[in-house]
C-alpha cells in the first residue's frame, strides 16, 4: 500500500459522496449480537497464531514473493486449509501475467485464491456476498522480508474467520431448510454468502506506481467486471455480487496502537457497526489487547471514528490499496487500516517477532463477530458451556428471578427463545 495517491481524484469523489443511511445494504440481515452472545464469538487461540508452529499464522510467514515458491507454498496452504477442512468452500484461482520493472521483459505470474460458502442450492449469480480480503505477497525488497502486519497476519485471521463462522452459517441454512419442510418458510429471495479473497501482487516491485503496483487487483476487477450475467438475473455482472468489500492491512501490531478512520462515507454506518461491536466486547472484557487513552470522555479503541460527522475529512482515496481497481467499479468499500501505519512498515522488522499476538487475536475475534452479526447468525453460535449456564441459572435463583430453561444445542440456536442466559 502506499499513501497518498498519485491522484486525488478518489479523494475528492469521496468528499462529494453523500452520507449513506445508517442503516444496512438492501441484502444484508445485520442483527448486532446479544451481550450475553458476545462471550460465545470463537476467537483463535494463541497456539493457533503462534509464529513458530501456529497452524493458521506461522506458515505465511516466509517471503512469498510474486513469482517464487515461497508465494507458492503460501498459496498452497490456504487451498489445503479450505480442501481439508473446509470442503464445501469453493475455491477458484484468478491468474494474470505481467512485467514488471525488475523482471527484465519477463513476465512474472500473479494468482488470486477466491474462496466462497453460499447458501444451499442458491445460485452463484444471485448471492450478494460480504466480501473480506487481504493480499498475501510480500515486497522484493529489503531481502527477506516478511511482511508480518503486510500482510501475513490479516490472511491468517481470515483463514480463522473462515473456520470460525462456517459451522454457524451452516447451521442457519439448514435450520432454513427445516422450516420450508416443516412450515413452509424459506427465506432466501435475497440470497448472502460469505466470500474470502486472498490477492497477489500488491506490492511495488521497484516504485509504486499505477503500474507497478496492484497487479492481481488490477486483474481481478477487470475480470470481473466483464464477467456478465444473463440479463434475467438480478445481478449485471460478478461484481455486483460484492455486497461490501472489506480490505484488511498492515493490522497486528501494536507500535503503535491501531486507530482505523472511517475512509468513506457511503460506508460509514458499517464502520460504526464495528466499531460498536469492538467497544461491547472490550466493555466485556472478551478483547484483551492494548488501546489508546481516553476520547471525548471514553476509552478509544482502534475504530475510533463511530460518531464522525458529515463535514469531517473523510480520507477514502489517500492510501492506495487493493480495493482501488474495485472502487473505481462502483464497488462499496470498507478499508481497515491504520493511520498513521505500523512502525514496522516495509522494514526488516515486520516480522512476526514484533507482531502482537493478543493484537492479531482480538482483531481475528472481531472480524468474526462482524460477519455473524452481517448474516445475521447470532442465534446459531456454538453454546456456551454447562458450567457457564448452571452458573447463570444459579445466579438468576439467587436474584430471585422466574428461570426459563435454555437447551443451546453445539452449533445451533436456543431451542427456547423465551430467555436467553
Amino acid at each position: 500500500m502506499h499513501s497518498p495517491l498519485p491522484s486525488l481524484v478518489l479523494l475528492l469523489l469521496s468528499a462529494l459522496m453523500p452520507l449513506r443511511r445508517t442503516g444496512p445494504a438492501l441484502a444484508t440481515a445485520y442483527t448486532a449480537l446479544s451481550d450475553t452472545s458476545l462471550p460465545r464469538i470463537p476467537f483463535p487461540s494463541l497456539a493457533d497464531i503462534n509464529i513458530k508452529s501456529g497452524g493458521l499464522l506461522a506458515p505465511i510467514l516466509i517471503p512469498r514473493v510474486p513469482g517464487t515458491e515461497g508465494n507458492r507454498k503460501v498459496r498452497k496452504h490456504f487451498t489445503d486449509f479450505f480442501s481439508h477442512e473446509l470442503p464445501n468452500w469453493k475455491l477458484e484461482f484468478d491468474f494474470s501475467n505481467f512485467t514488471t520493472p525488475t523482471s527484465n521483459g519477463k513476465e512474472v505470474p500473479f494468482v488470486n485464491l477466491i474462496a466462497r460458502l453460499d447458501p444451499p442450492n442458491a445460485d452463484h449469480r444471485d448471492v450478494k456476498r460480504l466480501t473480506l480480503v487481504a493480499h498475501y505477497d510480500s515486497k522484493l525488497t529489503p531481502k527477506g522480508f516478511i511482511g508480518a502486519t503486510d500482510s501475513a497476519a490479516p490472511c491468517a485471521m481470515l483463514l480463522h474467520i473462515a473456520r470460525a463462522v462456517t459451522p454457524v452459517l451452516e447451521s442457519k441454512w439448514a435450520d432454513l431448510v427445516r422450516r420450508e419442510r416443516d412450515e413452509g418458510f424459506f427465506d432466501l429471495d435475497d440470497p448472502m454468502g460469505l466470500e474470502i479473497i486472498f490477492l497477489d501482487g500488491e506490492e511495488a516491485f521497484e516504485n509504486w506506481s499505477d503500474d507497478d503496483s496492484l497487479y492481481g487487483a488490477r486483474n481481478l476487477a477487470q475480470a470481473w467486471e466483464h464477467q456478465h450475467y444473463d440479463s434475467g438475473k438480478n445481478l449485471k455482472n460478478r461484481l455486483a455480487n460484492i455486497e461490501l468489500f472489506v480490505l484488511l492491512d498492515l493490522l497486528g501490531s501494536a507500535d503503535p496502537i491501531a486507530t482505523i478512520p472511517s475512509y468513506f462515507k457511503d460506508t460509514h454506518w458499517a464502520y460504526k457497526k464495528l466499531s460498536n461491536l469492538e467497544s461491547r466486547l472490550r466493555a466485556q472484557g472478551v478483547m484483551k489487547s492494548a488501546v489508546n487513552g481516553a476520547r471525548n470522555g471514553k476509552t478509544q479503541g482502534w475504530l475510533f471514528e463511530g460518531e464522525k460527522r458529515e463535514d469531517e475529512v473523510w480520507m477514502g482515496g489517500m492510501v492506495g490499496d487493493d480495493h482501488v481497481p474495485f472502487l473505481q467499479r462502483g464497488v462499496k468499500i470498507l478499508h481497515l487500516i491504520p493511520t498513521p501505519f505500523p512502525k514496522v512498515w516495509h522494514t526488516e522488522k515486520d516480522d512476526g517477532e514484533h507482531l502482537d499476538l493478543e493484537t492479531v487475536r482480538d482483531w481475528a475475534g472481531l472480524m468474526t463477530g462482524f460477519v455473524v452479526e452481517w448474516m445475521g447468525a447470532g442465534d446459531f453460535l456454538p453454546g456456551p458451556p454447562k458450567v457457564e449456564v448452571k452458573e447463570r441459572l444459579e445466579k438468576l435463583e439467587k436474584r430471585g428471578e422466574e428461570v426459563v430453561e435454555v437447551k443451546v444445542r453445539e452449533g445451533g440456536p436456543p431451542e427456547s427463545r423465551k430467555t436467553e442466559l
